[in-house]
């Protein structure tokens, strides 16, 4: 009975010591995408499991839509510490750190489940690794989908229908280069600014998952929708590392378990929203067209070169840890 005794007053001393570890705090959470997009289900799926896990006393309050900032303006607040929690594409990390950019390499993947085990096997936790350094930790990776390309113009059936084609692009070179090689016009433009310029025909076109293309109602401004699967698109779940150390091992822990609950979640659901999201955006008025495996195949080869201009610049260890996982992963 004493023992037992003993080892009850130690189980309620350690709970007591656990709640004592995790703080009243608000958590700014921003993103880019409006809120019935499954990027914005899955931060509040993360909100809902640290309420859970921290007994109420860890909120996180969700900014969607670009409500504090570009994403380039929310990478830098998230590694000033004036901003908690960011889940955006790798386009800004990429201004942290450029090897980012092989993960938006043009038609790596066939399919999510090699894209999963990309960025959750050696080559995504070696990137992550690079980032504390910088004022930025990674805890999980949110999907965003398979880009594809929306126009007023004409469908794209293949490589050199896009040539001419103004199509705004996410800042990041590697996808100015890549558009570059089909004799498109690429823009680089903030995605809060986007919709705006279709309307005013500013720019022709742009390149986003279906789930983008439906919540951001460019279905409004655009005619067609082609299905070029280009570029698998992941959204790191970003904290800032200011605010990550000032937190308990507890608080820590919660924060961490949750975005990898949230994550495993927020896949799920993002990929059933992007197969109801093209039937959407036909409902709606959009053309649809497939590429023929053939063009693909033509495109892929076309795009080579810009795997190897960017590789050249990156880190060799990474290159080679790269090509490596790409075999592995090629394979499920």
């Amino acid at each position: 009975m004493r023992k037992l005794a003993i080892a009850l007053a130690a189980t309620v001393l350690a709970f007591a010591a656990h709640a004592q570890d995790i703080k009243e705090r608000t958590i700014k959470f921003g993103h880019l995408n409006n809120p019935d997009h499954p990027t914005s289900l899955g931060v509040r799926k993360f909100a809902e499991i640290v309420a859970a896990k921290s007994g109420g006393k860890i909120k996180v309050q969700e900014f969607a839509s670009s409500q504090l900032g570009n994403e380039l303006q929310q990478q830098s607040a998230l590694q000033g510490g004036v901003q908690e929690m960011l889940v955006a594409s790798t386009t800004s990390l990429n201004g942290i750190v450029k090897e980012f950019g092989m993960l938006d390499f043009p038609f790596l993947f066939a399919n999510a489940k090699q894209a999963d085990a990309m960025v959750d096997g050696p080559l995504g936790k070696a990137l992550a690794a690079k980032l504390p350094e910088k004022g930025v930790i990674i805890l999980g990776f949110f999907d965003l989908g398979f880009r594809n390309v929306t126009n007023s113009k004409r469908p794209i059936t293949k490589g050199s229908d896009l040539e001419g084609l103004k199509l705004r692009v996410i800042p990041n070179p590697v996808f100015l280069e890549t558009f570059k090689t089909f004799k498109a016009n690429p823009l680089p433009m903030p995605f809060a600014e986007l919709y705006g310029a279709l309307e005013s025909k500013a720019v022709d076109g742009q390149e986003n998952p279906f789930a983008v293309i439906a919540s951001s109602k460019f279905y409004e401004v655009q005619k067609y929708v082609s299905g070029t699967n280009h570029v698998y698109a992941t959204n790191p779940v970003q904290i800032s590392k200011k605010f990550w150390d000032g937190l308990s091992a507890a608080e820590q822990k919660i924060l961490q378990e949750a975005a990898i609950e949230a994550q495993n979640w927020q896949r799920v659901v993002s990929r059933d929203v992007s197969s109801k999201a093209l039937g959407e955006l036909k409902a709606k008025g959009m053309i649809y067209n497939d590429l023929a495996p053939a063009e693909l195949a033509q495109m892929r080869a076309a795009v080579r070169p810009v795997y190897d201009k960017f590789s050249a610049a990156y880190d060799p260890a990474l290159v080679n840890l790269f090509k490596t996982e790409l075999e592995r992963v090629s394979k499920l």
